[in-house]
């Protein structure tokens, strides 16, 4: 069965400018780098819906989802926090993104495809309830895993994010919520400088110093992740598919490379073979040097396909 690939040309029209390093041009670069290598041939392309304001509700505020659609502006740049902008443009961008991890939970749930990935910004891991943060203004991972569990009686939903920053805005949404199992890691100390003093059942943090490499991220993948992963035993799974912990973004400042992003998926697939028929919804965060990006989005959809 063919990867779902979930985008549309919305996402690319948000742009806060050259300066700001979540560009239009990361979008561009997968897609070119995947039709390079032949790799576009093994996905099912989708275009991403718009999510309804009844889907936002389940994971924000609704005087937050309310206070964005009024901002919105017609021209010129609004700023939610110091990071995060809206043009004329982002809000659709921002509704795709969310739309899409509604129908990548559909498609893998209705067993059209058995993994999804999507290709959309902005990105989504930083968006707490209540509030925008770090480039983003929804989170899209939230707003999938919340239709899921609604509408298709998920109990066990685990949300592994290998992003370099540590998602606070999912561990906002879901630290009360025993259906979901988080497993995290990310560089510490770093941006949000957060997540480190998390102490949960269901919340597996994992701190990572500046510097590490594939071994280190593979040993905590092994002694942390997997034994929660199999003692949960998952029904379906989402990913906060950040790439910007390769050894080439110079923004993260860690080490890690393609064959680290290929390994850890196939692992997670493995888990979810044993408990969930297969099932990744994954969601494209961080990375923002645009040839390891690319790379490193390849070298994850190979992973599933693997």
């Amino acid at each position: 069965m063919t990867i779902a690939f979930i985008s549309h040309p919305d996402c690319e029209k948000h742009d806060m400018g050259p300066a700001h390093p979540e560009s239009p041009a990361r979008l561009r670069a997968i897609q070119d780098h995947l039709i390079a290598t032949g790799l576009d041939m093994a996905l099912r392309h989708y275009s991403a819906p718009l999510a309804t304001r009844e889907q936002l509700c389940r994971v924000h505020d609704r005087d937050y989802i309310e206070s964005v659609f009024e901002r919105a502006p017609a021209e010129g740049v609004v700023w939610l926090d110091p990071d995060t902008g809206m043009m004329p443009h982002t809000l659709t961008a921002a509704l795709r993104a969310a739309g899409a991890a509604v129908l990548a939970s559909e498609l893998v749930m209705e067993g059209k495809s058995s993994q999804a990935f999507c290709s959309v910004r902005p990105p989504g891991h930083h968006a707490k309830r209540h509030g925008a943060m770090g480039f983003c203004l929804f989170n899209n991972l939230a707003v999938g895993a919340a239709h899921a569990m609604e509408n298709y009686g998920i109990e066990r939903l685990a949300i592994v994010d290998f992003d370099v920053h540590h998602g606070n805005g999912t561990e906002d949404i879901f630290r009360d919520d025993e259906r979901v199992l988080l497993c995290s890691s990310f560089r510490h100390p770093f941006y949000p400088f957060s997540g480190a003093e998390t102490e949960s059942d269901h919340i597996i943090n994992a701190p990572l110093k500046g510097g590490s490499d594939g071994a280190a991220f593979g040993t905590m993948v092994e002694e942390k992740w997997l034994p929660a992963l199999h003692a949960f035993k998952p029904q379906l799974m989402f990913i906060s598919a950040g790439f910007d912990a390769h050894a080439e973004d110079e923004m993260g400042g860690m080490r890690l490379l393609e064959a680290d992003y290929k390994w850890v998926t196939a692992e997670m697939k493995k888990v979810m073979l044993d408990y969930g028929e297969g099932r990744i919804v994954s969601m494209l965060e961080g990375g923002y040097e645009l040839g390891p990006l690319a790379r490193s989005v390849a070298a994850h959809l190979n992973g599933m396909l693997d």
